[in-house]
């Protein structure tokens, strides 16, 4: 109905419904108790300072026999891949007989703020790959990455390719200067320098603060408008609350890392120029020749699809699969329809690569 079109007695009900909604929803909330996250049994197998590898308890009685590394990203918490029972891209793995291992790299202190790219690439995901290849008796591992992470995991494979297997990228950016890149063209413009030399590690409240800006009315308005709708649901209003807890849990970037990233990643746009420079080593993904399977998001707004897309002609791979979901950035993990098809997929592509 046209809102011109309402009478008196219209909007009065709308506002009842409204606020009748909203009493329930206080009830709700106030019975929704903590918000758990991170579903699936674990052990942690390694730990250096803030740093914890964790392997995934096996769900199923046979396994691939090539043990898989998750790499995420610095920016919030990991169990968004592992959110709730049903909504995991882990359990969904661990269903599918891969054998799952992931890096949490915990909360940054002020201590940190002078590690390097060179600590995070040649240093930490060389030593947990290490680990994981003398647990298993291997000298290669699968590679899985997901967006800084996935940069992270190129930069890694690139260097250190007799190490890895096969590598799954999911929603990660190697072109970072596509037209369409809202957060290239804004990070593009900012003094990193001046950033990083006032305030050392960069808060994760200002990392998320920039996110939320690229979408502010969706993310910033209406999806709290539309919670009233879906109060009087405890499931629905704790599903809502988890993603929340998981949106707010950012922590902050070590300062050194994030002046790199930005410099070399984001302005300069080094990946896909070969001019990225981890400790001594340049990064030229033309090097990767192994197995790539890159999955990217249709509706992605944070990282474009044509920025994901730009890998298949930056490495040298001849077996190279792309896998595109009809979804956004986080959908990738978390939905329903996520569940059927992404683990799935990496499942049987890396079973197909694996002898």
């Amino acid at each position: 109905m046209s809102p011109f079109n309402l009478k008196p007695e219209d909007v009065v009900n709308e506002i009842h419904e409204f606020n009748s909604k909203l009493a329930q929803g206080y009830k709700t909330l106030a019975d929704l108790g903590e918000i758990e996250v991170g579903v699936s049994d674990k052990e942690a197998v390694y730990q250096e300072d803030n740093l914890v590898l964790y392997h995934f308890k096996s769900r199923t009685k046979k396994q691939n026999s090539v043990p898989l590394l998750i790499v995420y990203a610095l920016v919030n918490r990991p169990y968004m891949a592992d959110l709730q029972d049903g909504r995991s891209m882990i359990q969904g793995l661990l269903d599918e007989g891969v054998d799952v291992y992931l890096i949490d790299w915990g909360y940054p202190v002020s201590a940190d703020k002078y590690l390097t790219l060179d600590d995070y690439i040649n240093g930490y995901i060389d030593r947990c790959v290490d680990v994981i290849c003398e647990k298993h008796n291997r000298k290669k591992i699968n590679l899985l990455g997901i967006c800084q992470g996935g940069a992270f995991s190129l930069c890694y494979t690139a260097l250190h390719q007799n190490k890895v297997k096969n590598l799954i990228t999911t929603v990660t950016p190697v072109d970072f200067h596509t037209k369409d890149d809202l957060l290239s063209h804004m990070v593009r413009e900012i003094d990193i320098d001046q950033i990083v030399d006032t305030l050392g590690n960069v808060p994760g409240e200002l990392l998320n603060a920039t996110f939320l800006t690229l979408k502010p009315y969706t993310l910033m308005g209406q999806k709290y408008v539309d919670l009233v709708n879906i109060l009087d649901d405890k499931e629905k209003a704790m599903n809502f609350m988890r993603m929340e807890k998981w949106i707010f849990d950012s922590p902050d970037l070590v300062g050194e890392a994030y002046r790199e990233f930005i410099k070399q990643f984001y302005q300069e746009n080094g990946l896909v120029k070969g001019t990225v420079k981890i400790g001594d080593d340049i990064v030229d993904l033309s090097n990767i020749t192994i197995p790539i399977l890159n999955i990217y998001a249709r509706d992605d707004h944070l990282v474009p699809t044509d920025a994901s897309k730009a890998l298949e002609g930056c490495v040298s791979s001849k077996d190279y699969n792309s896998l595109e979901f009809p979804g956004g950035h986080i959908g990738i993990y978390v939905s329903g329809k996520a569940q059927k098809m992404i683990p799935p997929s990496v499942a049987a592509w890396l079973e197909k690569r694996t002898k």
